[in-house]
């Protein structure tokens, strides 16, 4: 019999603690911290382990969790002397944006406020100790008691957010004299809530001044990395910062850190009395690509699937498909033509940009299927090598059945509110 199945958590310690089902990943952290990059950006869809992963970076760095080696012992990060002197040695900054969902900027913002208040909560020990001046304490309980409720009522000036983790790394480098780590989970969520809603300008030039205090000019930064779906384009965020380490959906790096591989599908069929399902579960949920690697799974399916044993959309349902429904619908015939070729289960062939330049992308429809390809839906099935002329032309198709289904599901909806969009489901056209 398999270990229980925690759905829904995303809490490396919690999962450790109760002895639930996990996939190992920890060999990731070695991968990382080897590589020695200064801020490392990565993306993958929705759903693909990114807040467990920086929940176990947590979990091994964080002085908050020193002795507790028990959280890795017999996983594979355990096997490398090195690393083990590191567990629980480093002061961490974790935060996530992930709630940071608004349909106005003054809405964002006190998300935004909310999330740092988070972080410094984390810390609360700095207000008793001496290495903050009586102005720094005051200045720590501005954002500290916003993690209260009821929160103050008093706005933050936005300088004073830019700058709200890079005044966080300074105490913690003076109380524990040594640099921080920052792990910043799904950072363009309220980017992409912000083009949605429409206060896109007023939201970008805020988190382009948080970026650049907390990974450019951050004096007490050891290292850092950032997840999200997408790859935001330099120009709007990115601008100050130096050259992060991107990695993307078809980056080699770190290729099976997120996501499970075909053979931790069929070991964990196996635990679960469940091999013999094996070529369904391909068929429903197999076709992600990271890198050169194929026969990714989508660990939310997989786990929902072993745990109900029943088939079912489990990854499409998950969260508002906003975004993609309003560039299918605002999309050209040309959009809605390669559509229909997709839903038929043919391929397109067309150049991506991985970097998101969200205002390009009703004008464009290389941003929509790179947007497309980076949140999970389309798979790449070949690439033309590119000349010294010409950019590389990929070959896509929507990724498994259940996104197939998904699809079919949207666009029945779109039909059922009366829009017009002109895409053969096999019984007609809506």
């Amino acid at each position: 019999m398999g270990a229980s199945i925690s759905i829904g958590s995303q809490n490396f310690e919690k999962i450790r603690n109760t002895k639930s089902f996990y996939v190992d990943k920890t060999d990731f952290i070695r991968e990382w911290w080897e590589e020695n990059d200064d801020v490392t950006l990565i993306t993958r869809p929705r759903r693909f382990g990114k807040t467990l992963n920086l929940s176990m970076l947590e979990c091994f760095f964080s002085k908050k969790y020193s002795g507790r080696s028990d959280l890795f012992e017999g996983l594979s990060i355990w096997d490398h002397e090195a690393c083990r002197k590191l567990q629980g040695t480093c002061p961490v900054i974790a935060l996530s944006f992930a709630g940071v969902k608004a349909d106005h900027f003054q809405a964002a913002k006190d998300g935004l406020i909310k999330a740092v208040a988070n972080a410094y909560h984390a810390h609360s020990y700095l207000k008793g100790s001496s290495v903050l001046t009586k102005e720094e304490s005051a200045s720590f309980d501005t954002f500290h008691n916003y993690s209260i409720q009821p929160a103050p009522k008093t706005d933050i000036p936005d300088t004073m957010l830019a700058s709200s983790i890079n005044t966080l790394s300074m105490y913690l480098e003076r109380y524990h004299q040594k640099k921080v780590l920052v792990f910043l989970d799904e950072y363009d969520t309220p980017l992409q809530e912000a083009y949605v809603s429409g206060y896109w300008t007023e939201l970008t030039s805020l988190v382009r001044s948080m970026f650049n205090a907390t990974f450019k000019t951050n004096d007490y930064l050891d290292r850092a990395v950032m997840t999200g779906i997408t790859r935001v384009s330099r120009e709007s965020i990115f601008s100050d910062l130096n050259n992060p380490e991107v990695i993307t959906t078809t980056s080699e790096k770190y290729c099976t850190a997120f996501g499970f591989t075909e053979e931790e599908v069929i070991a964990a069929l196996k635990q679960y009395a469940l091999a013999d399902t094996l070529d369904r579960v391909r068929y429903w949920y197999n076709g992600f690509c990271f890198g050169s690697r194929k026969n990714i799974y989508n660990p939310w399916s997989i786990t929902k699937y072993m745990d109900t044993k029943k088939f079912g959309t489990y990854w499409a349902n998950t969260s508002s498909n906003s975004l993609v429904s309003k560039l299918i619908q605002k999309g050209s015939s040309d959009i809605k033509i390669a559509m229909e070729d997709l839903l038929a289960g043919k391929s397109i062939s067309t150049g991506i940009d991985e970097e998101i330049i969200f205002e390009q992308l009703e004008d464009s429809s290389e941003a929509i299927w790179s947007l497309l390809l980076a949140s999970g839906y389309l798979k790449v099935e070949g690439v033309s090598q590119a000349s010294d002329e010409e950019d590389s032309i990929y070959l896509l198709a929507l990724t498994n059945l259940e996104v197939r289904k998904s699809f079919r599901k949207m666009i029945q909806g779109f039909a059922f509110e009366g829009k017009t969009v002109l895409i053969s489901l096999g019984t007609g056209h809506f």
